[in-house]
């Protein structure tokens, strides 16, 4: 495989080089086409790991209830 900066491209879903898209469009860089071409699943593994770390977990930050709190249409 090539070896060089690989990109995963979101508006495209394809692997790209470097010369492709703009960064704020892709994921990368990655040393090799088929490392960028499991851009998406790593990111996926990465994100379940970081929502169940404890580090990251903060208990005041649960999901809000529709039928509390404060809203501009409740009364």
């Amino acid at each position: 495989m090539t070896q060089g900066e690989w990109y995963y491209c979101l508006d495209h879903a394809a692997v790209e080089p470097y010369e492709a898209c703009p960064s704020g469009s892709r994921l990368g860089p990655y040393p090799t086409a088929g490392e960028a071409a499991d851009a998406l699943a790593r990111a996926k593994e990465r994100n379940a790991e970081w929502e169940h770390d404890p580090r990251f977990v903060d208990p005041d930050d649960e999901e809000p209830d529709d039928t509390e709190g404060w809203g501009p249409f409740r009364h």
